[in-house]
């Protein structure tokens, strides 16, 4: 017999009716030959009553009650799920976290998990039982036997994890959405159903704001080959596939503790164009881009700097053999870049041919403060510059010198006890397209980030380590980083302006720790915008398909969309823009793909 593990949210759970619901759809899964495992959310809005309840009683309690009080959330949720089973005949046991071995670490409110003692659960299914679990919380290991919450996501996670140490069949995840849509259906009805997505592009738009999954069980999917299906617990559609490349036999022990870098890759057949002092005004990029496509040169990496007056640096990365193609175009478009008729000082080509990319991958990357501070600081002492930085939710990538590369693989290696080969990744100009994966897979749109703009910050090596290393010590998470290719002299001093993205909630903390390092370095000012808006699309097919990159700036500009930073990474591409523009940017991208469907999606109350 077959092992599932089915997932239901608080939505899917959220009154009697909706539990009998989800109580006849468990029992046909066994009537169809199968062991059933069912993760169970608090009901509705239970979590936020329940924090509610607690901010009447103190302004700041302890993680440690608020864990106490939480977990009861669910344990409501999975002794009625089990009562409605019982009532159709079918033996069913609800367990807490604790009852069913989910150990994790003592950290209150954000636990990771460690291992999953499944003795008690594998007897229940020997018996015909259906277990019934309640997610989003485990116990510490230890004497002291704590009850903890596994944070956002939880449930997922939970349903994940059981699914991993059972070697589950599949792990089957309902919400109120019919699977994972090309975009958010409330800002785009017409946002159409996915039938597969691969586990990479799933992590980039869950950490994007996609919510169906929380990146964190996407990792374990990841980790450990886990088969995923998203569906929607109010139809009997097929849902989407999430897709795992099956992984080598992975421990697990600690296992949500897994190493956050998995490879070290790297590329030496690199070249590198910047464009300096372009105007800070629409359509410029998809100019340049768009010509570029044009000569069939694929780019790499893309960054755009924070404007400095009205001004912007634009850099890209192509192979070396396609350098002469790429270098023609931006020598062509330069004189004629003007911000305006008073700006007199035209654009400027620079060209390193000699560079390299070196990058840290891993699904465990994401949502793990320090990975990056700690890359920087390991290049650092390695004697190894950093001249182009570029983030994703599974890869760091830098642009250093060629002839560094060696030093900088064996430092990272070390730094992140690597002890398998590094792994030769070629430009994506010389790798073969990706005929059966769409262009783009998904927009995603995050309205819940601010940027931080680092002015006239000394051009020395380890000056990134520093100052990602003490947002890492804040528990702050850096989403996009942008370092201005421009050297400005100040008091004999070389300087640059660097950029980051961070979440808003943590906007104001970061900015405080940044200015405290600028005044005991006597660097420059941090500048927080509060109101910015990210858009992204995410596919694996656009690898090795030159003008994707140019097709978005390209929508973008005809609305009169100003980009205020771009990053990119091999199947992704983020753009910044002002806030009010973050709905109609989501909006037009996803229209410029043809990514919409013949049919509305409603998403019940």
């Amino acid at each position: 017999m077959a092992l599932i593990v089915q997932k239901y949210g608080g939505t899917s759970v959220g009154s009697v009716e909706r539990i009998q619901s989800v109580a006849r759809r468990v029992c046909q899964t066994v009537a169809s030959g199968n062991h059933v495992v069912v993760v169970v959310s608090a009901m509705g809005k239970t979590t936020d009553g329940l924090v509610g309840l607690a901010r009447e009683i103190s302004s700041n309690p302890s993680r440690r009650e608020m864990d106490m009080l939480l977990s009861t959330g669910e344990q409501v949720s999975i002794a009625l799920l089990s009562m409605a089973l019982q009532e159709l005949g079918q033996s069913a046991i609800s367990l807490t976290g604790a009852q069913v071995g989910i150990v994790t670490e003592s950290e209150h409110s954000r636990a990771r998990i460690l291992e999953i003692r499944t003795e008690r659960l594998e007897r229940h299914l020997n018996e015909g039982t259906v277990v019934v679990v309640a997610g989003f919380q485990g116990i510490s290991s230890g004497e002291e036997l704590e009850f903890t919450t596994l944070g956002r996501g939880g449930s997922d996670t939970s349903a994940v994890a059981l699914a991993a140490a059972l070697g589950a069949s599949q792990c089957e995840i309902y919400t109120d959405v019919p699977g994972i849509l090309t975009t958010d259906p409330r800002l785009v009805p017409q946002a159409q159903l996915m039938d597969e997505i691969t586990c990479d592009e799933m992590l980039e738009l869950a950490s994007l704001g996609a919510k169906v999954l929380h990146p964190r069980a996407v990792e374990i999917a990841r980790n450990y080959g886990v088969p995923l299906v998203v569906r929607s617990s109010w139809t009997d559609e097929p849902g989407t596939r999430v897709i795992s490349e099956v992984s080598p036999t992975r421990s697990l022990h600690n296992l949500e503790i897994t190493k956050a870098v998995d490879a070290i890759e790297f590329d030496t057949d690199q070249a590198k164009v910047a464009l300096l002092r372009v105007p800070d005004r629409p359509g410029i990029a998809a100019r340049l881009f768009g010509e570029i496509a044009r000569r069939n040169v694929d780019v790499d990496l893309i960054i755009q700097s924070i404007h400095d007056g009205n001004l912007n640096d634009i850099a890209f990365t192509v192979v070396s053999g396609m350098l002469p193609k790429a270098e023609a175009v931006a020598e062509a478009i330069a004189p004629v870049l003007r911000s305006s008729p008073q700006q007199t000082q035209e654009a400027e080509v620079t060209v390193d041919r000699r560079t390299a990319k070196i990058s840290i991958a891993g699904a465990g990357i994401v949502g793990r403060p320090g990975i990056a501070a700690q890359m920087f600081a390991a290049l650092f002492d390695a004697g190894v510059n950093i001249e182009m930085i570029s983030t994703s939710e599974v890869k760091v990538s830098c642009v250093i010198d060629r002839e560094d590369c060696d030093r900088a693989i064996s430092a990272l290696c070390l730094a992140f006890d690597l002890h398998c080969s590094p792994v030769h990744m070629p430009n994506t100009a010389s790798v073969p397209p990706n005929t059966n994966a769409p262009l783009v897979r998904g927009v995603a749109l995050d309205l819940n980030q601010a940027r931080l703009a680092l002015r006239r910050i000394p051009d020395v090596p380890g000056m990134a380590a520093k100052i990602f290393g003490v947002l890492a010590q804040k528990n702050i998470s850096v989403d996009m980083i942008i370092q201005s290719q421009r050297c400005r002299i100040i008091d004999d001093t070389p300087t640059r302006d660097l950029a980051c993205t961070v979440a808003r909630a943590d906007a104001e903390t970061a900015c405080n720790a940044l200015r405290d390092l600028a005044e005991l370095w006597d660097w420059g000012e941090v500048v927080v915008d509060p109101h910015v808006a990210k858009v992204s699309i995410v596919g694996a097919g656009m690898v090795g398909h030159p003008g994707v990159a140019a097709r978005m700036f390209e929508a973008l500009a005809q609305q009169g969309i100003n980009l205020q930073m771009i990053a990119t990474s091999e199947i992704k591409v983020s753009c910044v823009v002002a806030e009010e523009e973050g709905v109609k940017a989501l909006q037009v991208i996803h229209q410029a793909f043809n990514l919409a469907g013949k049919e509305t999606v409603e998403v019940p109350v």
